[in-house]
């Protein structure tokens, strides 16, 4: 959801007709080239198997589970495409690419960087994933380093928005004219987006509010796609239904969960700094977006488990919800950490079924002032397919009002510890607000905590860049350079924030 923009869509999948009869892979591709994923997964994985070494098949799998927003079940696919075929390039380009999604930047960066100095047909597509890598983890010399390279297709507008990318501190001006002719230009809507909302950020840092703002509008009506947000608000509706009740409208039946927290919140504000503070303690992994929450949820639904349904939930199937949950979960978390952090975007959307299935599970709600949060979202880069409601303040409003009908209420109701977080009041006293979230969790402060800028782990967010520099009110009173955009509809959720502040 709020991860730094990339134009990369996936690699496409090429046959091995050395390895398997050309009609059965080529069956699978074709379901996967209809956008067919969960059908081309089945089919694939009976194909795995059927024929553990066959290098396509596995291949085949990590491509489905990639369009369907399931890294870990792709990254599992490629690991052992990877031990069977080390120094094949379409398993390096598409490791490569779930490595820099999971974050491990200097893998990601030597897989991509072998494809792209090769002769592969994936050459080019490697070397703007590497690009992308590159920058995502602030490696900007190596950048700089790569755009300089000759290469067979500088020709490309990607080429020269990655040149773009590698300048725009030494040469601002240059680098936001080549970040317009992008956003206007490219053929791939992907690449006007990314442009687009890379000139967003040049335009807002420079004082250009008025035209930030209207390019930002002008970026989501080019490159957005149909978002039903009554099809998103609906749910919500429906739990907060349940929960004014009162009591509990189902009792959890998975074991209790002694090692996962969550940061749960809405983008944009101040999620990155909670988990990037609390990944410095030793006994704590940050694991990123981790998708699992959406997958449970997508998994609840097939099984008629969702919403009421959760009443109907057996603790056989709790409890293999919960497995299938923590295994990837687990896979991210690093060594000698005993505790998992989830910075989880969907999850206040999502808590009947984290307390159903993942019971004890503490939680670390994050709120903002909503005009600095819907300005922020607003003007930055989301998936246009799953976020659609940050295309306007209008949408972005009403998702606000919904989290706040659940939040923190939902929370106590459901039985989830729970601590809750103001931005504000983080960043003006920090030690204080960590070592509650820390508490909660058995743990003591430590100075670490206090230092997130000196985290070597990348952030795989938006704030990636942000997140580099130490504690600071910075972006406290945003909303300000924008407050013509602002209108009395946004006072009750103004007036509830700082309400609740104090």
């Amino acid at each position: 959801m709020g991860r730094p923009g990339s134009f990369f869509s996936g690699p496409q999948v090429h046959s091995y007709p050395a390895l398997m009869s050309a009609g059965t892979i080529a069956e699978i591709e074709q379901l996967l080239n209809t956008g067919r994923p969960a059908d081309a997964l089945r089919s694939a994985e009976r194909l795995c198997v059927k024929s553990r070494r066959n290098v396509a098949a596995w291949l085949c799998a990590a491509q489905a589970h990639t369009m369907m927003g399931n890294v870990d079940g792709a990254d599992r696919a490629l690991e052992t495409a990877s031990a069977l075929a080390p120094t094949d390039d379409r398993v390096r380009f598409m490791g490569g690419r779930v490595d820099q999604q999971l974050g491990r930047m200097d893998r990601s960066a030597e897989r991509l960087r072998a494809v792209a100095r090769g002769r592969s047909p994936d050459a080019r597509e490697a070397w703007m994933a590497l690009c992308d890598t590159l920058y995502i983890a602030n490696r900007i010399q190596e950048l700089r380093d790569e755009v300089a390279r000759p290469v067979s297709w500088s020709d490309d507008l990607r080429y020269a928005f990655h040149a773009a990318r590698a300048h725009a501190s030494a040469d601002p001006e240059r680098s936001l004219a080549t970040f317009m002719q992008v956003a206007t230009e490219a053929p791939w809507p992907a690449v006007r987006r990314v442009a687009g909302f890379d000139a967003v950020r040049m335009l807002d840092k420079a004082g250009r509010y008025q035209e930030a703002f209207a390019l930002a509008q002008r970026v989501h009506a080019d490159t957005g796609a149909p978002f039903d947000l009554e099809g998103a608000l609906g749910p919500l509706r429906m739990q907060h239904e349940l929960l004014a009740k009162g009591g509990r409208w189902f009792e959890p039946q998975a074991d209790r969960v002694e090692d996962l927290a969550m940061v749960i919140a809405m983008p944009r504000t101040g999620t990155t700094l909670v988990e990037q503070m609390l990944d410095r303690h030793p006994a704590i992994s940050g694991i990123g977006e981790y998708e699992g929450t959406r997958l449970l949820g997508d998994a609840l639904i097939s099984a008629g488990r969702d919403g009421k349904g959760l009443a109907r939930l057996t603790r056989a199937e709790a409890n293999e919800f919960q497995r299938e949950f923590l295994a990837d979960a687990r896979r991210r978390k690093r060594p000698g950490a005993t505790w998992m952090l989830d910075k989880n975007l969907r999850g206040w959307r999502q808590l009947p079924a984290i307390a159903a299935v993942l019971p004890g599970t503490r939680c670390i709600t994050v709120l903002r002032d909503p005009r600095d949060t819907a300005i922020s979202i607003l003007l930055s880069y989301f998936n246009p397919i799953n976020d659609g409601w940050t295309a306007s303040l209008e949408s972005i409003r009403q998702l606000m009002e919904a989290r706040d009908a659940i939040l923190p209420d939902a929370l106590a109701a459901l039985g989830l510890p729970h601590e809750v977080v103001y931005y504000e009041d983080l960043v003006d006293a920090p030690a204080e607000n960590a070592a509650r979230c820390l508490r909660m969790m058995g743990l003591e402060l430590t100075d670490e905590v206090l230092r997130p800028e000196e985290n070597t782990r990348v952030a795989m967010t938006l704030s990636h860049a942000q997140v580099q520099s130490p504690i600071n009110r910075s972006s406290i009173g945003r909303w300000r350079n924008y407050q013509w955009a602002f209108g009395p509809e946004w006072d009750a959720l103004v007036a509830r924030h700082e309400s609740r502040r104090r």
